[in-house]
């Protein structure tokens, strides 16, 4: 009874080796009733008769234990069995007490039951080895048929060889003992062996889930220091769910491109803010910085293998469909198609937001380029879908919530590494703070202030004030860089007291220069302004000997909301240039130089004023104020003017136009016009004079030129500054008028 309850108790909660136990009992009992008994039980007549119990309760351990390996896929034959052999038990059981029939009397029902069980057994293995069902349990399969085997040799043998009772069922049973003994150990090997890559694969996963979960935060931390990039991540990863969803994907694996597409970008982690940040045209260095961001993010995330996509995503959003993006210049279907979805949707996000350099564009504009650039930069079947669900209003994301998206695991972890990389970034950010700052003059350095500008113009009209200190050099010289740097931060003071309001901002281009924006729409409002920079820095100066020799110049120009920083910067520059040449200590608006004759072009109407100015500017008398070197140049030059008679002199103003669709910034600018001084200065002859007049322009006197050779002077002048300057980014171009009349 003890074997049948341990056999129900194994089919309801036990693993199958404690069957192994079950028959160890059994074969201590069955060797009780063979010769070996009595080296172990001497005179143990109840061990003895426990041999026919064995008999009787074998079909049902037999039962359960192959049913157990078998899957339950033959449960109700097996049961079946159970039941017959333990009515069988039973009966002969009672028989046995009342003293009707002993066991040796009804020891053939048991032992025709046990041939019925091996019948059953042996048909069972047989299916499931042409099922190809029996390749999980050979090893006990192989025990049992040995033991049932065994079992009915000694079953046959009882009524032939009585001085081996016991002994086949006895080997039998030991068999199907040590190979359950086999078969546990190396289950409980491969249970442990799963238990510890389940714990390994959760450990993995938990770790890779906080380190995804920290890159998110990370990005929409560095996102969150610019107003123009802040959401674009998440925008981006709803926008390509939407278009996958489109396409028909799997839950799972719209999932998984989410959060992908929220790391496209985590490669500008690399890339310095002040090139990201950067309100004017890029240089070549700094595009490839910009394009190297691709490499670094799939660098970044190549260990993270929770999410499918990632690394692909990272490094290819860039590609083009028609082979000319980066890093790998990728063409058509070798661009995987989780890349071409978060292309369309980076694009999209980023022409319908706001830059520092110009506004969202309209919807319309939008559309008309994601069809314009099907084949090229688009895959053609993911922009014409877009498309599609921009018209049928299907791109639509909840933007005013971003943070419930995405974050659904593991909680308490992402809530701890969410504050610990805002604490990171937060003193990131304020030592960035600290080094945009001129520690001398108080001010913004210039490449943060120009964004600080920027984003201002963006939303405001104004003024833009280029402002120069003019003889800081001679103070140096004299006084001292201490004085210097006296008169230095005297102007910073004072721009800085006018920048205390909000939408007023001002920086140090470096040296002696200064812009400043004023938030003015009239130009009384920014005369007032600048006129009290002037008179509080020509009172300071005038209370500090050693800098008396310091003056302020400026140039101003108005600009509208929404305007191009880098257009409306050159044109205070050109004013600044202008007052440098002609007058110093003040200040011009760029409007000015176009107020004569608004129907000219601007080149006719710069070049007339010019020539104006120069004209009414006077004679000098008395000693001119030279060193050595101009003094020999001023007198070779009146020399070869009393050579040639004061023959006809022209006038020439050599202007870099940027081609319109070219934003080129400052010092591709100073760079191209270096390349034409070069040009001018050995392409003119000795009785010539060349100047610099604004930072786009430079002015050329011709003495007794014939005028129909004007255009060969210039034309040589071009060619050698197109040796000089490989660049295409300006077209140089020249207006001449007549100076002086022949006597």
């Amino acid at each position: 009874m003890f074997s049948i309850a341990l056999s129900i108790v194994y089919k309801t909660h036990f693993d199958m080796e404690y069957v192994g136990w079950c028959m160890l009992l059994g074969a201590i009992w069955m060797l009780g009733e063979s010769k070996l008994r009595q080296m172990l039980v001497p005179n143990a007549s109840v061990l003895a008769a426990m041999c026919f119990v064995v008999i009787l309760i074998s079909p049902i351990a037999v039962s359960i234990y192959i049913d157990s390996i078998q899957g339950g896929r033959y449960t109700r034959v097996y049961t079946c069995i159970e039941a017959l052999a333990a009515v069988n038990l039973i009966v002969c059981t009672s028989l046995q007490l009342f003293g009707v029939c002993d066991y040796i009397e009804t020891l053939p029902a048991g032992q025709g039951m046990l041939a019925v069980c091996c019948v059953v057994v042996i048909t069972t293995f047989i299916i499931d080895i042409i099922k190809h069902r029996a390749l999980g349990y050979r090893p006990e399969m192989v025990a049992m048929i040995v033991a049932l085997v065994l079992a009915l040799i000694e079953a046959a043998s009882v009524y032939f060889v009585v001085t081996m009772s016991g002994l086949f069922i006895g080997i039998g049973l030991i068999v199907i003992l040590f190979v359950n003994i086999i078969v546990t150990i190396k289950r409980i090997s491969e249970i442990e062996y799963k238990r510890q890559k389940e714990e390994s694969d959760k450990l993995r996963n938990q770790t890779e889930r906080v380190s995804l979960q920290m890159m998110k935060t990370l990005a929409a931390t560095i996102e969150a220091k610019d107003d123009y990039m802040r959401g674009h991540s998440y925008r981006v990863a709803e926008y390509s769910a939407l278009i996958a969803k489109q396409l028909g994907w799997s839950e799972h694996d719209v999932e998984n491109l989410r959060n992908a597409a929220y790391l496209h970008d985590i490669g500008k982690i690399g890339v310095p803010d002040t090139i990201l940040n950067k309100p004017t045209r890029l240089t070549d260095e700094e595009f490839a910085a910009i394009k190297s961001h691709t490499v670094m993010g799939a660098d970044i995330l190549k260990d993270i293998t929770l999410l499918d996509h990632l690394v692909d995503i990272a490094r290819n959003h860039h590609e083009r469909y028609d082979g000319k993006g980066y890093p790998d210049g990728l063409v058509g279907e070798e661009i995987p198609l989780s890349a071409h979805i978060v292309c369309v949707a980076d694009s999209y996000d980023a022409m319908r937001s706001r830059r520092i350099y110009r506004n969202a564009l309209p919807d319309e504009e939008i559309r008309r380029e994601l069809l314009d650039n099907c084949n090229t930069q688009f895959d053609p079947q993911i922009s014409r879908m877009f498309v599609d669900m921009l018209d049928n209003g299907m791109v639509v994301i909840d933007e005013d919530n971003p943070a419930a998206q995405g974050y659904r695991d593991n909680a308490a972890i992402e809530s701890v590494a969410d504050k610990f990389i805002s604490e990171v970034m937060k003193t990131m950010s304020s030592q960035e703070k600290a080094d945009s700052v001129d520690y001398l003059t108080g001010l913004y350095m210039r490449s943060r202030g120009q964004q600080v500008i920027a984003a201002l113009m963006q939303d405001n009209d104004g003024c833009l004030a280029f402002i120069d200190m003019d003889n800081l050099k001679k103070v140096n010289d004299v006084h001292g860089h201490k004085a210097g740097d006296r008169a230095l931060k005297l102007i910073g003071n004072l721009l800085a007291k006018e920048t205390e309001n909000e939408t007023f901002a001002a920086c140090r281009l470096g040296g002696d220069e200064f812009l400043i924006f004023m938030p003015y729409s009239d130009r009384a409002s920014v005369e007032s302004v600048i006129k009290r920079i002037f008179e509080g820095f020509e009172s300071a100066r005038e209370a500090d000997c050693e800098i008396k020799e310091a003056a302020l110049s400026a140039g101003l120009c108005m600009t509208t909301k929404g305007a191009m920083f880098e257009s409306d910067y050159t044109k205070a520059d050109k004013a600044l240039y202008y007052v440098k040449q002609n007058c110093k200590g003040s200040y011009f608006f760029y409007e000015q130089l176009l107020a004569d004759n608004k129907e000219n072009t601007n080149l006719s109407v710069d070049l007339r004023n010019v020539a104006k100015l120069l004209k009414e500017s006077g004679s000098y008398t008395g000693a001119l104020d030279l060193n050595y070197r101009e003094f020999a140049r001023i007198y070779e030059f009146v020399n070869n003017v009393g050579d040639r008679h004061k023959h006809n002199c022209y006038l020439v103003m050599v202007t870099m136009n940027t081609l319109p669709e070219q934003l080129a910034d400052i010092e591709k600018i100073e760079k191209a016009l270096d390349c034409m001084e070069q040009s001018i200065r050995s392409k003119i002859r000795k009785v010539d004079v060349c100047t610099r007049y604004s930072s786009m322009q430079y002015l050329i006197i011709l003495f007794e030129p014939q005028e129909n050779q004007i255009p060969n002077v210039m034309e040589r002048i071009f060619m050698h500054y197109y040796e000089l300057c490989d660049r295409e980014d300006f077209k140089p171009q020249y207006e001449y008028i007549k100076m002086t009349e022949p006597k």
